[in-house]
């Protein structure tokens, strides 16, 4: 009894020790399954960052203590992390390819393979089909992402900033909705480091009717998009069309079902200013 009271003194010292060496620390606890010490190091290894992030991982009871500058990153970041390394946690799956080259010792049992991904946003369902679908919708689980993004590049084209709107919460919806489990192996790694950049814009552009305001978050919003459409199995020619006079004469991007050019950066003022730059077939 005492040696065990003596432990978690020492942990909560080590835990206090390191909250104080990052600033703004938040904390949270999440299961992460693994098997041994060497998944102890490789799991700690992926989330930790110098002075932004530091997980701590009992291979007991499959526990981590994840304590990371809540103004840098978050949980959801370092769990990412993680779940590429090979490893699953209660939120995110890690994709086959990383899980099948850990070490034999390391391949812990697989209890959540047929989870899906747990927003952050508690409530939220997580299930992407439903009744009437299409059998390319149930082929492909984000088919509603693409759709729900060509619907925001209409509305822009139009200059519609209600219905943009409207539609960029539809798009963060079916982002948030997503099963990793469904995804191919490729599909996984993909979305896992751009699903957050693209709820990001697609709540900017949700968040507000300026249409400027939303063409500017549409540009990265495209290019998200565009590495995530590129490995996907879409079955739908896209082109990939690209503005050169948007954002001071930087330019921008963005995808469309249509060879024809319309500028959702200009709509009416501009609306064939463009070319294609690439034709994604699949």
């Amino acid at each position: 009894m005492k040696s065990i009271n003596i432990l978690i003194a020492v942990l909560l010292l080590c835990t206090s020790t390191i909250t104080a060496q990052i600033r703004n620390a938040a904390t949270a606890t999440v299961k992460i399954y693994g098997n041994c010490e060497i998944c102890e190091n490789t799991i700690e290894k992926a989330g930790n960052i110098k002075k932004q992030a530091s997980v701590n991982w009992d291979k007991d009871s499959k526990l981590a203590t994840v304590i990371f500058d809540s103004t840098i990153t978050s949980s959801d970041d370092i769990l990412k992390r993680i779940a590429i390394a090979g490893y699953d946690s209660d939120v995110y799956l890690a994709p086959d390819k990383s899980y099948a080259s850990l070490p034999d010792c390391c391949r812990y049992e697989r209890v959540n393979k047929t989870a899906s991904h747990q927003s952050m946003k508690p409530g939220e369902s997580h299930s992407v089909h439903t009744k009437g679908e299409s059998p390319l919708q149930q082929v492909n689980p984000l088919y509603k992402v693409f759709e729900e993004y060509f619907a925001v590049k209409d509305a822009l084209v139009k200059a519609d900033e209600s219905t943009a709107s409207a539609k960029a919460k539809d798009l963060d919806a079916a982002v948030n909705s997503i099963k990793m489990s469904a995804l191919a192996e490729n599909e996984h790694e993909v979305f896992m480091k751009v699903m957050k950049d693209i709820s990001f814009d697609a709540e900017h552009i949700g968040d507000t009717k300026d249409v400027g305001h939303q063409r500017d978050h549409f540009t990265s919003l495209s290019k998200n998009i565009y590495e995530l459409l590129k490995i996907t199995k879409f079955k739908v020619t896209v082109y990939y069309q690209h503005c050169p006079m948007f954002n001071n004469g930087k330019g921008a991007n963005w995808l469309s079902k249509e060879n024809t050019i319309k500028n959702p950066y200009y709509g009416a003022q501009m609306l064939t200013c463009g070319k294609t730059v690439e034709t994604i077939q699949q």
